[in-house]
C-alpha cells in the first residue's frame, strides 16, 4: 500500500490534522534486525507528540496501535508514512504504521477486528522474508456486561486460532493488548501456536519478564497483558518502554534471522520452549 491509508471518514468533522516538519527517520537497508513496536494509547490520553518522538527514537519498522485517537494517528503518520491507521474516540481506534510500503487489511473478529500487515524484511542473509504481522486488541473481560464480553472474547480467540491454523508454517508476529496475563486460557491457547517473545528474550539475556499495564500513567506496572508472539523468526531482544501519559507501556520486539537461516544451536536458543514465569 503506497502511503498511509488514513481513514478520515472515522474522524469527526471538527478534527483538524496538522503536518510536522520533523524529518522521517530512515535506517540503512538491509537491516540486521527488524523492530516492531506495539502500544495501547489509552483512547487518546497518551501524549501524541511524545509517542511519535518515542517511535522515531526507537527506529521502528512497524508500529501497531490500539485505542488510537485522531491526534495520535496524525502524529504517528508523520514519522512512519505507510500502512493504515483508523483512529476513533470510542476505544476502537487501531492501525499499523509502516516504514516501507506494505499491504494492510482487516481480519474479521467479533466487535473489534484485528489488522494484518504483510511486509518484506531484507536481512543480512540476503533473500527477503515475507512476514505477517497481526495487531490484536482483545476485549477486556471486566467491561459490562461481563457475560457478553466473555462470549465476544471467546469468539475473537476462535477467529485468531482459525487464522493461525490456516497457514501454520507462515512466519508471523502477533502483537497487541490481549487483556490476558500468561495465567489466562486465551494466552495459553495462542502460545500453543506461537512463542512468547518476551520469555524468549528474558531467558536469552538472563533477566526477568516485565509487566506492561498499570492503572496510572506514572504508577507501577501490575500486569503483563501486552504481548508479542512469534513463529518462524528468531527473537533478538524484547523491551518494555514507558509512554508519556499512557496506562500501558509500549513493547518493542527485535526480530533476528529466521529459523531457516540459523545454525542448529542458534535455533535452539531462539525457540527454547515455553515455560511459566
Amino acid at each position: 500500500m503506497s502511503g498511509c491509508d488514513y481513514r478520515r471518514a472515522r474522524l469527526p468533522r471538527s478534527t483538524v490534522t496538522q503536518r510536522s516538519e520533523r524529518p522521517i527517520w530512515s535506517p540503512p537497508v538491509p537491516a540486521p534486525r527488524f523492530r516492531i513496536v506495539s502500544a495501547n494509547l489509552w483512547n487518546g490520553a497518551a501524549d501524541p507528540e511524545g509517542f511519535a518522538d518515542l517511535v522515531a527514537s526507537l527506529g521502528a519498522d512497524v508500529v501497531a496501535t490500539q485505542e488510537m485517537a485522531p491526534e495520535q494517528a496524525d502524529a504517528l503518520a508523520r514519522v512512519l508514512p505507510h500502512g493504515a491507521l483508523e483512529p476513533a474516540r470510542d476505544f476502537m481506534g487501531m492501525g499499523i504504521a509502516l516504514r516501507l510500503p506494505g499491504r494492510v487489511r482487516r481480519l474479521g473478529l467479533p466487535v473489534r477486528d484485528a489488522r494484518v500487515a504483510e511486509v518484506h524484511w531484507i536481512g543480512p542473509w540476503g533473500a527477503p522474508l515475507e512476514l505477517e504481522i497481526l495487531n490484536v486488541h482483545v476485549l477486556a473481560p471486566h467491561s459490562p456486561p461481563s457475560w457478553a464480553q466473555m462470549r465476544h472474547r471467546r469468539g475473537q480467540l476462535r477467529g485468531l486460532v482459525r487464522h493461525l491454523e490456516a497457514s501454520p508454517r507462515r512466519p508471523r508476529v502477533l502483537v497487541g493488548d490481549l487483556n490476558a496475563t500468561p495465567l489466562w486460557p486465551l494466552y495459553r491457547r495462542l502460545t500453543a501456536h506461537l512463542s512468547d517473545a518476551a520469555r524468549s528474550a528474558a531467558r536469552h539475556h538472563g533477566r526477568p519478564v516485565q509487566r506492561t499495564w498499570g492503572p496510572w500513567p506514572r504508577g507501577p506496572r501490575l500486569l503483563r497483558i501486552d504481548h508479542a508472539l512469534v513463529h518462524g523468526v528468531g527473537v533478538a531482544d524484547f523491551q518494555v518502554v514507558p509512554i508519556a501519559g499512557g496506562d500501558h507501556s509500549a513493547i518493542v520486539v527485535d526480530l533476528a534471522a529466521p529459523a531457516a537461516a540459523l545454525p542448529a544451536p542458534a535455533v535452539a536458543t531462539a525457540f527454547n520452549g515455553r515455560v511459566g514465569e
